[in-house]
């Protein structure tokens, strides 16, 4: 499966990491895919992809069209088609909130259709792309769409928001919230607010789940992994406290982790394939 992506120019970038392509047949068909630092838009053009919730796993969502996710506190299961045409756009965990109307407390744990967040959009978005004769085209017009929506002056607090949210980001969530609260010169309380409200989780989730990041993309199944240096440089308590955030937010104990990547290996230079990985 191929994935071309690219960071948007200035000022999207502000609230998105990259727009990207991916097309052609997965390497591994199911993914269980960890919470991350980020929301979501995907924009199908090929058959359905089935997401299963890890609170009930029963009954998947099959997604047909499109859909917005927000930020996700817990893990799901994405199985791809026999052969992929997505289109996404990778926000920043506060990058929804000026291209929305809805609070992003309503997009937390969930996926929502397109239509019910940009009203009467999709086919027309989908009908574009679908004649986009290139990557490099279909980026571009994603990117145009982008730029149409963005708000031309910021919510209220949001700029607050992102602020906090570009120090969690740059420290990897290892940083007090008494210190973002104290930099920002609010109180824990308003600040958590406006997390809510532009993010859909506390700024103390967000650092969570960006500590985490940065551990799952730091091991390399390759070789061994020292397992308390990792737990002591991304900020853990110790040995303990690293195992159960990674049984939290991956269902897997760190060995059985291991002993999963070495078995069915990530795909070589693929970047969504560095935090979800395979199912059974």
């Amino acid at each position: 499966m191929e994935y071309v992506g690219r960071p948007p120019a200035s000022p999207l970038d502000r609230f998105v990491d990259d727009i990207y392509c991916l097309t052609g047949v997965p390497h591994h068909t199911r993914m269980n895919v960890p919470p991350m630092p980020s929301a979501h838009l995907f924009l199908n053009l090929g058959d359905p992809v089935h997401l299963w919730d890890s609170d009930s796993p029963a009954q998947p969502a099959v997604l047909r069209d499109g859909w917005f996710t927000g930020v996700w506190t817990r893990r799901f299961v994405v199985e791809y088609p026999a052969r992929v045409r997505l289109v996404g756009v990778h926000f920043k965990p506060w990058g929804l909130s000026p291209f929305i109307d809805v609070p992003a407390s309503e997009l937390r744990d969930r996926w929502v259709p397109v239509d019910d967040v940009w009203r009467r959009s999709l086919d027309r978005i989908r009908n574009r792309l679908g004649t986009a004769a290139s990557a490099t085209e279909t980026l571009r017009l994603v990117e145009g769409e982008l730029r149409t929506r963005l708000a031309e002056a910021p919510k209220r607090g949001l700029d607050l928001v992102r602020y906090t949210g570009v120090r969690l980001e740059a420290c990897h969530g290892v940083v007090p919230v008494g210190a973002l609260t104290d930099a920002a010169g609010v109180s824990t309380n308003h600040l958590a607010t406006l997390f809510k409200a532009h993010v859909g989780v506390t700024p103390k989730q967000v650092a969570r789940i960006y500590r985490f990041a940065r551990l799952i993309l730091s091991v390399d199944a390759r070789g061994p992994v020292d397992w308390p240096e990792l737990a002591h440089a991304g900020g853990y308590f110790d040995q303990a406290h690293l195992s159960r955030e990674f049984k939290d937010f991956t269902g897997h104990t760190p060995t059985d982790y291991l002993a999963l990547r070495r078995r069915l290996p990530a795909e070589q230079g693929f970047p969504p394939d560095r935090g979800p990985m395979p199912t059974e």
